[in-house]
């Protein structure tokens, strides 16, 4: 398109200028990584808004980046700018308060031009019942979530999630509301927190002589709903009076069947600080606990989390999951972090396979309870190589002559007799073996220790040492 003799160029066009020469100073599987899922979303006067997939990206952008991009946009467009990123649902509330350009008096709400409420669930579609991992520890949880998001309001009645930080809870509302939304669009559904149901009440007593018109803004929002979802609820122990008004709403919501999903890091017996007529509601639909993922669980995870980075597919070894597996084992936030990790590493050194050697160095200063570096695995690995005149790496490595063998089975007994470390645990340290030969040596050397004398004394000798 020419203006005034001049090529004017669209956004798109710009951006698949700007594609061209970005790629020239990438590697092909890092410029998959990093502009696969980015687009240009403005430009203005005196900015370049990116939108970004996740917050790496933004914080590899602006901090490893900026300079690249701002001058590969100024070779393009001739007028340098600021380079700004956001997240899709930055994009999203940044949208809804534009169309609306009133400011909101209460999160979620604003008047459209004819004064009628414009409503925003807060959901992220992203949290589906479909891309939640499911295992022992959870799928009581899922099923549970998946039968109330079917029929809400028609059974357990509220529905009570609990359990520690980073196990689901969040992943599992979500999906609920987002199943609700999709399969019955004339229901409204809102998800919120207690902080900020709280801060809404409390907006109430500072509004002064709009408080009238806040408190029916307050009461549009959370009981003209249909299913609502409040996350974290064990935050309002200390807000005596936010308990009192989500009691009334509770009820108000309750006494029309309309759904109600609480979650919480602990049972509603736990919540002593709440007052009791609260606990008692929690508990008379279904209290759900979600446990931490067991390793099997914990491995799914990673692999399906690592499926969707183009720089992991195909490269990653068993024990390289395992590795992350066995070392992120509290939470799901833990492996999500140590794949972040591992991505950004990933990005920079495009290794042709991630094995357990590159994860562990990859990560070594992301985890801090680490089993490879451990003192108690590390000093048996050296007591008993250097009574056998052999070298630890000799002793880890993958030599299978006899002279070779029985030492390193007499040290997978001793870490299995004198550390907490799981059987897969101590495979991985002895050059990511499978969990079932550190098994096979433990019980070899627990049944010649039956009758061989020698033997008792050479681990007696060894554990001297130690």
């Amino acid at each position: 398109m020419l203006q005034s003799g001049v090529m004017v160029l669209n956004l798109d066009e710009i951006w698949e200028q700007f594609l061209k020469l970005i790629k020239k100073e990438f590697h092909p599987v890092s410029f998959s990584m990093w502009f696969n899922d980015t687009k240009l979303y403005k430009l203005t006067d005196d900015k370049i808004i990116l939108q970004v997939p996740m917050v790496l990206h933004k914080n590899s952008f602006l901090n490893n980046y900026y300079n690249l991009i701002v001058d590969t946009f100024t070779e393009i467009t001739g007028k340098k700018r600021d380079l700004e990123c956001l997240l899709k649902e930055e994009i999203d509330s940044l949208q809804v308060v534009e169309t609306n350009n009133t400011p909101l008096e209460i999160d979620d709400f604003s008047n459209d031009q004819n004064g009628t409420y414009i409503f925003d669930s807060n959901l992220k579609p992203d949290l589906t019942f479909d891309n939640f991992v499911v295992g022992d520890t959870n799928k009581f949880a899922k099923l549970s979530a998946f039968t109330v998001a079917q029929n809400p309001g028609a059974q357990w009645n509220p529905l009570f999630i609990y359990g520690k930080s980073g196990l689901g809870k969040t992943h599992l509302m979500h999906a609920i509301g987002n199943y609700i939304t999709e399969h019955n669009k004339n229901l409204r559904v809102l998800y919120t927190t207690s902080d900020d149901f709280r801060k809404d009440y409390t907006g109430i007593v500072n509004a002064g002589d709009n408080s009238m018109e806040y408190a029916n803004n307050f009461k549009n929002k959370y009981r003209n709903v249909d299913v609502l979802i409040i996350d974290d609820i064990q935050y309002l122990v200390d807000a005596k009076k936010t308990q009192d008004e989500f009691f009334h709403t509770f009820n108000d919501l309750h006494s029309k069947n309309k759904q109600i999903i609480i979650s919480s890091d602990r049972s509603p017996d736990d919540l002593k600080l709440l007052e009791d007529r609260l606990r008692s509601r929690f508990s008379m639909g279904l209290p759900v606990d979600i446990y931490p993922p067991d390793f099997d669980l914990r491995c799914r995870i990673i692999k399906d989390k690592t499926s969707r980075f183009p720089s992991l597919v195909d490269k990653m070894t068993d024990e390289a999951v395992e590795f992350i597996a066995n070392n992120c084992d509290t939470d799901v936030r833990s492996i999500e972090g140590a794949i972040n990790r591992l991505v950004a590493y990933t990005a920079m050194l495009v290794p042709n396979k991630i094995d357990l050697e590159f994860t562990n160095e990859a990560l070594k200063d992301y985890i801090t309870k680490n089993p490879y570096i451990s003192n108690d695995i590390a000093s048996i690995q050296k007591a008993v190589a250097d009574h056998y005149g052999l070298t630890v790496e000799v002793l880890k490595g993958k030599k299978r002559s006899a002279n070779i063998v029985y030492p390193r089975m007499v040290a997978m007994y001793l870490c299995r007799m004198l550390t907490d470390q799981s059987f897969p645990r101590i495979g991985l340290e002895f050059g990511g073996r499978d969990h079932s030969t550190v098994i096979h040596a433990v019980n070899t050397i627990e049944k010649d220790l039956k009758t061989n004398g020698q033997l008792k004394e050479i681990i007696n000798e060894i554990k001297g040492k130690l």
